[in-house]
């Protein structure tokens, strides 16, 4: 039994150090390569397939900005119309435009008209011309509707506001797929270092299996404990192998987000793993939560999203009380001033040789005009509503995750003082052993439930680092408070 004992002490990673060969676990050998978070998210951000297309948010964006401002390219227009009939020219006419749209509606415009023929209207005929020619110059201006907005500088005021929206749905759907990630690893950080646990308790149940075996066969142990090695042995070999399966599946899980820079997806080399860096301290402090939870308020997608969709409203609105108001468009071109159709200037007259319209229209009821201005602001209500509650909402989810990160790392403590015990308990079974008061049996039971709660520690550290990842999701911190550079 002495011999046994002395293979009990050597085979259980040195007996009176089970708690240390714990920690030898995370210590990684030199052909295997750390694989942090970090690593991940800095590819992903780069390479992964869905973080591209969330980018052709912002290049929609650009375009609706584009095409807005479209309504005020410069603009060109001609008309040529010749009617000829029995070798007789009836008329020819040519009317030409350059307009030039303005950001506040005075929008100039230049003009020129040509009529010859025998039957032109006698509106067309320009004294001391051949051709009729004459050459025009004036500006637009809607003094009623259209004064302050538009349809065309509300279009691009959207359209601004839509990449406002765009970059919110961005981070969004970033951060729901780097939180995917995280929780995807810090689940193959567990299996992976399980895997090893448990590994390497198989190899000592191996070879206590062993050295029990030959005892016995020198008449030097009961050969009831053989049966009672094997028993062991097989339990151990089981719990291996169940984790060394979730060890491969996690890991095939995790390759789903790793990519090249040629768009072609990578396998997980057998020869990474992952690592866990402690930063805790000031995650754990609550200067930390008042400043998430500010964050949140202020720049959390969903948040963003529902203020740029009050200032569209807003937009909105303010186009809809426009359209209250009569149309009433001022229209002054000045003739052949300062220019003239044959080149020659002359200076300008303010009150002759010009053209001038006056342009009214009003709808009697207004029922229309005043049935969209009262649903914007039904809509921005209920837009207020719904922002209200999210905010409610999102700040209540940070305080939630925070209150379980801190009770979590109180567990993580107690397991740790749980596992300790459990090594302490461990090393007074050997102690009993030496001395006759134990037998294999106690050591076994004694030597399982270290195991469990080294497993359950591995677990609960998992559980922590996914909250971690999830506190910064829950506070819409862009890329989960990873600076990629960007």
């Amino acid at each position: 039994m002495a011999r046994l004992l002395f293979i009990l002490l050597v085979s259980v990673s040195g007996g009176l150090h089970a708690q240390s060969a714990f920690d030898s676990l995370f210590i990684l050998p030199d052909t295997i390569k750390p694989f942090s978070l970090e690593n991940m998210y800095a590819s992903m951000l780069e390479y992964h397939p869905i973080v591209k297309q969330t980018r052709l948010l912002s290049e929609s964006a650009r375009q609706e900005i584009r095409m807005a401002r479209g309504a005020f390219d410069p603009k060109v227009a001609a008309e040529l119309s010749i009617k000829e009939f029995g070798d007789k020219e009836y008329y020819n006419k040519l009317k030409s435009s350059f307009a030039i749209p303005t950001w506040f509606p005075l929008d100039p415009k230049v003009g020129f008209e040509r009529n010859t023929g025998a039957f032109i209207d006698p509106e067309n005929i320009v004294g001391g011309s051949a051709d009729n020619a004459q050459l025009t110059t004036g500006v637009s201006l809607p003094l009623g509707r259209g004064l302050f907005t538009d349809d065309r500088r509300a279009a691009l005021k959207q359209a601004k506001l839509f990449a406002a929206m765009a970059n919110a749905e961005q981070i969004k759907l970033i951060n729901k797929i780097l939180l995917d990630a995280a929780k995807d690893y810090w689940q193959w950080y567990y299996s992976f270092y399980n895997y090893r646990l448990l590994s390497r308790n198989a190899i000592i149940a191996e070879e206590i299996f062993r050295r029990v075996k030959l005892d016995a066969s020198f008449g030097e142990a009961a050969a009831i404990d053989t049966v009672q090695a094997k028993i062991t042995l097989q339990q151990r070999l089981v719990e291996r192998q169940e984790a060394f399966i979730e060890f491969l599946n996690t890991g095939i899980r995790i390759s789903n987000y790793l990519w090249d820079n040629a768009g072609y997806p990578i396998q997980l080399s057998a020869e990474v793993a992952p690592i866990l860096v402690l930063n805790d301290g000031k995650l754990l402090s609550n200067s930390t939560l008042e400043e998430l939870t500010f964050q949140a308020k202020q720049n959390h997608p969903e948040l963003v999203k529902l203020r740029t969709k009050l200032d569209q409203l807003e937009v909105d609105r303010k186009l809809a009380v426009e359209y209250l108001k009569p149309r009433l468009d001022l229209n002054y071109n000045f003739i052949n001033q300062p220019l003239r159709p044959n080149g020659d200037f002359q200076p300008f007259r303010i009150g002759s040789d010009y053209k001038f319209g006056l342009d009214f229209s009003m709808p009697i009821l207004l029922r229309k005009e005043r049935g969209k201005l009262a649903l914007t602001k039904v809509k921005i209500e209920s837009t207020r509503f719904e922002q209200t509650q999210a905010e409610r909402e999102i700040i209540n989810q940070v305080n939630m995750v925070f209150n379980q990160i801190i009770n979590t790392n109180k567990i993580l403590v107690q397991q740790h003082e749980v596992a300790d015990n459990y090594d302490r308990l461990l090393k007074a079974e050997l102690l009993n052993l030496e001395n006759g008061e134990s037998d294999l049996f106690k050591i076994n039971v004694q030597q399982e439930k270290l195991i469990q709660s080294q497993s359950k520690l591995l677990k609960l550290k998992a559980e922590y680092e996914k909250m971690k990842a999830t506190i910064y999701w829950a506070a819409g911190v862009r890329n989960l408070n990873f600076n990629d550079g960007n």
